[in-house]
């Protein structure tokens, strides 16, 4: 009888273990019937796929059960996307229609993993690759470069993305599948992030509560890892960059191998910069910065299961800058300074079945965050006895003894279901969480010891059409905080009772603040959005989108009460504050051919009890008092943008954007840090001979126009506009049976003297970079 049950039981689960199809065919010119080389054949629900080889052959293994979308790209052509049916599909040959048009990549920031051309919504996307070879310093650098995002800078280590005019914790950023938290709520606090080990970014501007939680209010940056190496290859990558302004370099080393299911890679890098020079010729005294970066990854992969284990650490050392001072291009950065080590560790796990699937990712970060300055206490000594004794407090209190230092804690989960597909409707269940902890272990407290506890549950629908797709969903989120009270120092040393201004000034020092009251509040939304595209003809498109979305303001918004001195002022928190809660529309046109590309999108946002500092006009500790407070806001303006790559002139490309925002508090005052108006245009040029000794060779002239911002808030100061000039050229060529990409790049030729609206540094006077040179070598074996 066992016997029998257990025989029963292996026919009912065998086609489930054993079910895994092959699928081969041959890609080839449309125009002239011949083999395309080395075009990219992919499953992107399935992160598999395969490169053609010489013939235009290519083979794909272990593919499950269902429905499933492949993706067919190559340099040159365009890019073929369709649906196959498993097991019914077994073979298949397909040509490439040529086209001057990039190539598309899948989009994974948003639910159903398709094409942009295809997505409901509208998502910036540009390979890293693309954005370091134009001379970007630092990944936050390099965003710029996307329409519609900038970057909030203290120098050149300190940059957050700015994406429509909102940023901090209104931006979520993604990497390795999982949100990232690492005190993001800090003006002066950087990315985080290294760009190497990262193929490409993904930008959704607006709302993305529905996918994302609180703190998508303004949009989210998808930060997409490097893939392993195609089945049963092995690949290897050194680079190293170099930069004249900081007389900085970076270097990266990248190994990877992948069998027919198991995979691996590693990639270790190391940064340095010293001060920035600005267009005057003057160094910006402790800009310097450092980062060691290090990255592995293992997969494994079968027909019907799948996972992946990342790690990344972060170690960055960063100046803070307060003047322009001692000229050096040294590279350890002085007091006061930074010094953070970011533990990321995420692991997804993904089961296919019959039509469907369940995706579970878990994250678990640890943040160390330590803050070193100046020792104030002083006494009355000779100027050699000072010196000597600042020197012992630089090594003894500067060095070992960090003045703040956070240690934040932090594991996320997103589950997620996708349903059998019936008829035109595809649909996602899910649930995310988060239990967050922050502990303070230096003398300075920003924000009090704390745990944030998240939960949401959200549906998602797509239904398709031969001329319209239509996306929507709702939301569920509660957002817990608790938060043990601060006491000043002064009552922590009472009983010593030291005596004269000595120990006030110690005292100060030591508390930088009074009282924080205990936090135990919880916030609950609902949220929901509703897109929609309609293909108006065969060369152009729409797209609507209407979405809420919601963030709850932080510990530093509801707790701050004493100095920053990142920022030089006294912050004071308000544990009253309510949720923002927006909506957004957002309206987009595309029109393409082989040749012309244009695009124009709109949005406007309404954001409900909008946080906000504001200054009170009181001094304490000899910095200005800036209290939170909440008013109703707008955000309103968009981007249009036109790309003209002529017949038959294919290698020529000429592209031109435009951008714009503004943001009002319903009183009528203009928001803090909003971007001013800009406009760029780039003239490049594209070579892609493969029968040359130098290949796929390139040059571009860059020009980016930004205009005055004279829209300001109460306390900012108006911003002049100016112009940077940029250009940059490179190449490939082989040696042997390796590859070696070489590029050069030159930011602000001019050398041009100004100074950004988004720039911290701009409140005292101090100019941005100036003339930048930078060059690239690449060697893949």
């Amino acid at each position: 009888m066992k016997s029998l049950l257990f025989s029963l039981l292996f026919l009912a689960v065998s086609p489930i273990i054993y079910a895994q199809n092959s699928f081969s065919g041959q890609v080839t010119n449309a125009e002239t019937g011949e083999p395309v080389f080395s075009a990219n054949v992919y499953f992107p629900e399935l992160s598999k796929g395969d490169m053609t080889d010489i013939d235009g052959n290519f083979r794909v293994e272990n593919i499950p059960n269902g429905k499933f979308k492949i993706v067919i790209s190559s340099v040159g052509f365009a890019t073929y996307s369709n649906e196959l049916d498993f097991p019914e599909t077994s073979s298949l040959n397909i040509t490439l229609e040529k086209s001057a048009i990039e190539m598309e990549e899948v989009i994974v920031s948003t639910p159903f993993h398709q094409l942009q051309s295809e997505n409901v919504m509208r998502v910036e996307r540009e390979n890293v690759a693309d954005l370091n070879r134009k001379g970007a310093i630092s990944l936050s650098d390099g965003l710029t470069q996307i329409a519609g995002v900038e970057s909030l800078t203290t120098g050149v280590g300190i940059g957050k993305p700015v994406i429509r005019g909102l940023s901090s914790n209104r931006v979520l950023v993604y990497t390795q599948g999982v949100r990232l938290e690492n005190q993001q709520y800090g003006d002066e606090h950087g990315l985080g992030i290294s760009s190497k080990g990262i193929e490409s970014v993904e930008v959704i501007k607006g709302p993305a509560s529905l996918l994302y939680g609180s703190d998508a209010i303004g949009g989210v940056l998808y930060l997409n890892p490097e893939r392993y190496a195609a089945a049963n290859e092995t690949n290897a990558e050194a680079d190293v960059n170099y930069f004249s302004n900081t007389q900085g370099y970076q270097g990266s080393v990248m190994a990877k191998t992948s069998g027919e299911k198991l995979k691996f890679l590693a990639r270790g890098s190391y940064a340095a910069h010293s001060d920035y020079e600005t267009g005057d010729g003057e160094r910006v005294t402790n800009t310097r910065f450092n980062e060691t970066d290090f990255k592995a990854g293992i997969g494994y992969q079968d027909a019907k299961f799948k996972t992946d284990l990342r790690y990344n650490f972060n170690k960055s050392n960063i100046g803070i800058p307060e003047e322009i001072g001692e000229q050096s291009t040294d590279k350890d950065p002085l007091l006061p300074y930074q010094e953070i080590d970011n533990h990321i560790l995420s692991l997804e796990n993904k089961l296919y079945f019959n039509n469907s699937s369940l995706d579970f990712k878990i994250g678990y970060q640890y943040n160390n965050r330590k803050e070193f300055e100046e020792h104030l206490h002083e006494e009355e000594h000779s100027e050699e006895e000072h010196a000597e004794e600042e020197e012992h407090l630089e090594e003894e209190e500067g060095a070992d003894h960090p003045a703040l230092e956070m240690h934040l804690e932090t594991l996320n989960y997103n589950l997620q279901y996708n349903l059998p597909r019936t008829g035109r409707f595809e649909t996602i269940l899910g649930v995310q969480g988060m239990h967050q902890t922050n502990t303070n272990y230096g003398e300075e407290i920003l924000i009090p010891d704390a745990i944030t506890t998240d939960f949401g549950v959200f549906a998602t629908t797509h239904v398709h059409f031969d001329k319209w797709d239509f996306q929507g969903g709702l939301r569920f989120d509660t957002r817990s905080i608790d938060s043990e009270a601060v006491e000043p120092h002064e009552e922590e040393h009472a009983e010593e009772e030291p005596e004269g201004e000595e120990h006030v000034e110690e005292l100060e020092h030591a508390h930088e603040g009074g009282e924080i009251a205990a936090v135990n509040n919880s916030y609950k939304s609902i949220n929901g959005a509703l897109g929609a595209k309609y293909i108006i003809s065969e060369r152009l498109s729409a797209r609507l989108n209407l979405a809420t979305g919601f963030r709850a303001p932080n510990l530093s918004e509801l707790t701050s009460n004493g100095s920053h001195h990142g920022t030089n002022r006294y912050e004071v928190g308000d544990q009253n504050l309510d949720n923002e809660q927006n909506f957004q529309v957002d309206l987009s046109l595309e029109w393409r051919n082989k040749h012309f590309e244009a695009f124009v999108n709109g949005f406007h946002n309404t954001i409900n009890d909008y946080i906000y500092l504001e200054p009170t006009g009181e001094l304490i500790e000899e910095n200005p008092v800036f209290e939170y407070t909440q008013n109703n806001a707008e955000l309103y303006g968009g981007e249009i943008g036109v790309h003209i790559h002529p017949h038959p002139l294919d290698w020529l490309h000429l592209e031109s954007s435009f951008e714009t925002v503004t943001g009002k508090r319903n009183n009528g005052e203009y928001l803090p840090l909003i971007p001013a108006n800009s406009i760029t245009n780039t003239f490049r040029l594209e070579f892609d001979n493969s029968d040359e000794k130098i290949y796929s060779k390139y040059a571009f002239v860059r020009l980016k126009n930004v205009f005055d911002q004279n829209n300001v808030s109460a306390f900012e100061t108006r911003t002049g506009g100016y112009g940077l000039l940029g250009a940059g050229f490179g190449g490939e060529f082989a040696i042997n049976t390796t590859e070696m990409r070489i590029g050069v790049s030159a930011n602000n030729i001019l050398n041009k003297d100004y100074i950004s609206h988004l720039s911290r540094l701009k409140s005292d006077g101090i100019s941005n970079i100036g003339r930048n040179i930078s060059v690239s070598v690449r060697w893949f074996l």
